[in-house]
């Protein structure tokens, strides 16, 4: 039992729970209400195949990150490490090929490839993106926070695509296709900023890690205070974006949507930008970390109001 503890631990179980319930409210209140009666027979036997890729692959990644972040977590989360000390090493990398490889196999399982190769490789540069990020990305400036933001914007983007062309979803006018890929754009661009503003942050929580072991994040190389800008400045985007939305929303009278958008994802990110000036020790940046992952989840089941008013 400890052994299986740790191995959920290793792979992040509360974070692939975010990635497939994101994925299956995507699926059935926003994708569903649309096409109705349009839906292909084996649609979700896809779909539960595409979810299951997706979690594999990012598993994989989860694994293969603690596996080389080994010195880096020794200082900044000695009692969270998992890799070389429940789990051996060996085993970590094993796990790593193996789940990888079951996503890209379930990948082509869920997929027409002569019709959907590109998605299919999509999945295997995911893969390729992951090792990378870990071994090399993550320690660069900038390179590796946008590598996850647009990973994370995948998980979202991939379930689109699976469906619909972007050719068809473009030029479809004010079809289903349109409305589908108009929600895409939406909660993929809010899954890459908050992803941005969230990795910003992390990066200022394990600076004392980072540093030691010669990474090159923001906030070592241009220094806290401008990292704090930089993520400002996402914090102000977002928070406009969101206010023009509600505000474009409100012609609708989903009075309830705006509501919960302003109250449980609106104002929590206000809350993280006064609080950002303030912060100055790790503990004051996992706690605005905390915040922003709770605002990601909130965000998350704004999809579930689309059920109702699609």
């Amino acid at each position: 039992m400890r052994l299986i503890a740790a191995f959920f631990k290793m792979v992040r179980l509360q974070n692939l729970f975010f990635i497939a319930l994101t994925q299956v409210l995507f699926q059935f209140c926003i994708y569903h209400p649309l096409y109705k009666e349009s839906i292909p027979g084996n649609d979700t036997t896809r779909f539960i195949l595409l979810v299951l890729a997706s979690l594999f692959i990012a598993a994989a990644g989860y694994i293969i990150n603690d596996y080389f972040d080994i010195n880096i977590d020794e200082v900044n989360k000695p009692q969270q490490m998992v890799v070389d000390k429940l789990i051996h090493r060996r085993w970590a990398i094993a796990w790593h090929f193996i789940l990888s490889t079951g996503g890209i196999l379930l990948t082509l399982f869920a997929l027409p490839f002569l019709q959907k190769w590109y998605l299919v490789l999509a999945n295997i540069t995911s893969v390729a993106l992951l090792w990378f990020y870990s071994t090399k990305f993550k320690r660069q400036l900038l390179t590796g926070n946008i590598v996850i933001s647009i990973l994370t914007a995948w998980t979202i983007l991939i379930i689109f695509f699976s469906k619909v062309s972007l050719a068809d979803a473009v030029g479809a006018g004010n079809t289903p296709h349109y409305k589908f890929f108009r929600l895409t754009v939406l909660y993929a661009g809010f899954a890459f900023i908050i992803s941005l503003i969230r990795e910003a942050i992390k990066d200022m929580e394990d600076m004392p890690g980072d540093a030691k072991y010669g990474c090159r994040t923001m906030p070592i190389v241009w220094g806290t205070n401008a990292a704090k800008v930089y993520t400002a400045v996402w914090l102000v985007i977002l928070i406009a974006l969101l206010v023009v939305i509600q505000v474009y929303i409100l012609q609708f009278k989903w009075w309830w949507t705006v509501i919960y958008s302003i109250v449980l994802v609106i104002l929590p990110l206000v809350y993280v930008l006064s609080r950002l000036r303030k912060s100055m020790v790790t503990s004051d940046f996992h706690q605005l970390s905390t915040w922003t992952k709770g605002v990601m989840f909130t965000g998350i089941l704004s999809m579930l109001f689309f059920y109702f008013y699609l």
